[in-house]
């Protein structure tokens, strides 16, 4: 009788075990993952969009401006000359708050 007892409790609770470890799974991947996969996707769309003439940063601190695009590599042009660099050194973040436009503040 006891045995029974131990077995009906011990299947009641048998899926309840692994609602813990859904649960923080769920919460890794909604405030780890999503918005890694946003910034990864949004840093893509960043990198087909350059031109020739932008203005660019690059992740080592290099101030530049595009002069050629190739399928892989961009050549910067700086105050000293050029340079060949991998798209993925461009650094998005950087360069969209460095060359943000300025808002024009009104005259007092």
């Amino acid at each position: 009788m006891q045995f029974q007892t131990i077995l009906q409790a011990g299947s009641k609770g048998a899926g309840m075990d692994f609602l813990p470890l859904i649960l923080i799974l769920g919460v890794f991947f909604l405030f780890i993952i999503l918005p890694q996969m946003r910034k990864q996707k949004k840093a893509k769309a960043y990198l087909t969009m350059l031109k020739k003439g932008d203005f660019i940063i690059t992740t080592g601190g290099l101030h530049g401006k595009i002069v050629s695009i190739g399928e892989t590599h961009i050549v910067i042009e700086f105050e000293e000359g050029r340079a060949k660099v991998e798209k993925n050194a461009i650094s998005m973040e950087m360069t969209m708050a460095a060359y943000k436009p300025k808002e024009e503040v009104p005259a007092p």
